[in-house]
């Protein structure tokens, strides 16, 4: 049965906090969010509507969690592995009752498959845990036919990673994973001071929309290994980092139309497919 879904009655976050003990732990890569108007103003950013199923990652005390119900989203899931702060979303399951689920577990272990079956395509919204931001992401985007949107918060540094354009010291890895399948946006970025603890860093909000389809056909496996052979050390050539990958690389890039005295930093994402589906060829024929 759905109950009220009233929070006003729920206490401030600070109490919360206070009332569950819960001192920010390190090792879960807590940094808990308490201001109200930032929670609302990144679930705005995600446009929920009422149809919506969200899934949340390690909402710790509650904050975010209170505002993507005020949006009126259909669902949230949250998945929270600190038992003290699965405690104080219980608070919140009182009064919202199935409209909150809560789910027990490591986000790195979890299955997204049965959930999907259950409520469909899911669109998630967190502020990550920073010591388990980076895989989350990669793991969402080798599934992301699933999600309808993505709006994360990450600390800036992998946030400038993830956004970088073709040509910039940050452009990478993370990078080409992301946009190949992905919009990738940047939203607005919060100084360590709208946290409890402070973090050492300022930390970044990404809106991610999935492409209908990827930028350009390519074989995921293959070119994962071709853009982490190119970017193994990225100061050499791409005739030279890709020595170990193609039987004649220079061949195959000049064959593409890319420069083999190139580096991988201005190679851009149709690039990187192309090389994949060059590897993909060769392995066909050898």
């Amino acid at each position: 049965m759905i109950k009220n879904t009233d929070l006003s009655e729920l206490p401030p976050l600070r109490e919360v906090i206070a009332a569950h003990n819960l001192s920010a732990r390190k090792s879960l890569g807590q940094n808990f969010l308490l201001d109200l108007n930032i929670t609302r103003r990144i679930t705005a950013a995600a446009d929920i509507t009422a149809g919506t199923t969200v899934m949340e990652i390690g909402p710790g005390p509650g904050g975010l969690t209170r505002a993507l119900l005020e949006t009126g989203a259909k669902k949230v899931i949250a998945v929270e592995r600190d038992e003290r702060c699965i405690a104080a979303l219980s608070d919140i399951r009182e009064i919202v009752g199935e409209r909150l689920e809560i789910i027990s577990a490591d986000a790195l272990e979890l299955q997204t498959g049965p959930l999907i079956t259950k409520h469909g395509p899911l669109q998630i919204v967190a502020n990550l845990p920073y010591n388990i931001a980076t895989p989350l992401l990669i793991s969402w985007l080798r599934e992301i036919k699933h999600f309808s949107g993505l709006v994360l918060m990450f600390q800036s540094e992998v946030a400038g990673r993830i956004v970088a354009s073709t040509g910039s010291k940050a452009y990478g890895r993370l990078s080409i994973a992301t946009q190949w399948r992905c919009e990738a946006k940047p939203l607005f970025t919060l100084s360590p001071k709208a946290f409890v603890p402070p973090p050492k860093v300022a930390s970044t909000v990404v809106k991610l929309t999935p492409r209908k389809k990827p930028v350009a056909e390519a074989d995921p496996e293959l070119l994962e290994k071709v853009v982490a052979a190119s970017f193994s050390q990225r100061r050499k050539m791409l005739r030279a980092a890709l020595k170990g990958t193609f039987r004649d690389p220079v061949s195959v890039l000049e064959a593409i139309g890319i420069d083999p005295t190139a580096r991988a930093e201005t190679i851009d994402v149709e690039g990187f497919c192309a090389l994949a589906r060059s590897l993909e060829k060769e392995n066909t024929s050898a």
